[in-house]
């Protein structure tokens, strides 16, 4: 059916394959059985987004044979699928589907484009508050927690070369390039400033953002394959984060905003403690 229409189709026969190809194909959107013989198809869901075999705004639409249930249908989306179908659906209606969700996705791509940095592929600052409203304005209809996770990256002055600049295009790049690894599919990360980052993490409470911020800050001091000459680096870090933006609302500019303040607190400090959650 959907050739015929200008698709470029490419077809794998089970979960492996898909995990193993998505990233190389790097799909608009993506129809997958929901009853996979190999895997569970709600594992393979889940796995696409987690190792970002497709991105966060590529469609996956989940199609079974069988009458679909309400727990099904309630996994699959919290898995990361865009739909649930029955094969019993109106043909018509699925090609209309594809073709919106396949819109949603190019249109989405080229904001990116707009949005991110060519070199780094971070988002900038207009990326960044554009995906702050999309994920407050997400989090506040689900009752959904919701954290903004500050970080500073300099050379470490007890550690580094006398004059070792902070902040240098080495420094920001390295940085850039273990936070790219290292972070969830789910997440946004940007660039705030010279050696600072900016992460929006969706679905998460303030302990997990503490947590995030101390997991980030060991992978960028302790990665093994530092370039030659790069001197050892010290990462500070503020957070803000709430548990239900429903029930504490707070607009996505004080959110952005209110983890550089804790990030401010953070490098002021002068008691150890490298890593502040955001204080009125």
């Amino acid at each position: 059916m959907l050739a015929p229409l200008g698709y470029r189709v490419l077809a794998v026969t089970s979960g492996r394959e898909l995990l193993e190809q998505a990233a190389d194909m790097r799909p608009d959107v993506v129809l997958m059985d929901a009853n996979l013989q190999d895997l569970d198809s709600i594992v393979v869901c889940r796995k696409l987004r987690q190792l970002r075999a497709v991105s966060w705004h590529t469609p996956v639409i989940m199609i079974t044979s069988t009458p679909a249930t309400k727990q099904q249908r309630l996994a699959a989306l919290e898995a990361g699928a865009w739909d649930y179908l029955s094969l019993g659906l109106n043909a018509e209606e699925l090609l209309l589907k594809v073709d919106a969700f396949t819109r949603v996705k190019l249109e989405t791509d080229h904001l990116l484009e707009e949005d991110t940095e060519p070199a780094s592929g971070l988002y900038t600052k207009r990326g960044l508050e554009r995906r702050a409203r999309e994920l407050v304005s997400d989090a506040f209809r689900r009752h959904a927690p919701l954290a903004c996770v500050a970080l500073s990256v300099e050379p470490d002055a007890a550690r580094a070369p006398s004059g070792a600049a902070a902040a240098s295009p080495g420094v920001v790049d390295f940085a850039s390039r273990v936070l790219q690894a290292s972070g969830r599919a789910s997440d946004a990360i940007g660039r705030a400033a010279a050696g600072e980052f900016l992460v929006l993490a969706p679905s998460t409470a303030p302990a997990g953002a503490e947590q995030m911020a101390r997991r980030l800050s060991r992978v960028i001091e302790g990665a093994a394959a530092r370039p030659a000459g790069l001197p050892p680096l010290r990462v500070r870090a503020g957070f803000e984060a709430v548990g239900d933006l429903h029930e504490t609302p707070l607009d996505p500019a004080s959110l952005l905003a209110h983890a550089s303040t804790a990030l401010l607190r953070a490098r002021a400090t002068d008691n150890g403690s490298r890593i502040q959650r955001y204080e009125a």
